[in-house]
């Protein structure tokens, strides 16, 4: 029998599930000091999934252009300082 492509793992889970199994709601609920211990394991309350949003890097634009006005600041400061200097020696 063939599985279906949506069931298929192919590089590790990309996007947040919706839902989880029962050891990852006990673990979640003991990090919040919700579940005692001894507690029936079957009708656990209901556990928040967080949704991560990842947001795109815009630094490296900002860097790219901060670098490449530092760079044409230096290229039109060094000819002016050249062009000083030539007249002094005549």
């Amino acid at each position: 029998m063939t599985m279906d492509k949506s069931l298929q793992i192919r590089a590790g889970l990309v996007r947040s599930r919706s839902v989880l199994t029962r050891g990852e709601r006990i673990a979640r609920l003991q990090s919040s000091d919700r579940w005692q211990e001894g507690q029936s394991p079957l009708g656990l309350p209901k556990v928040r999934v967080y949704k991560i949003s990842m947001k795109k890097k815009k630094k490296r634009k900002e860097e790219e252009e901060g670098e490449g006005t530092a760079v044409a600041e230096g290229a039109a400061a060094a000819p002016a300082k050249k062009g000083a200097a030539a007249p002094a020696k005549k």
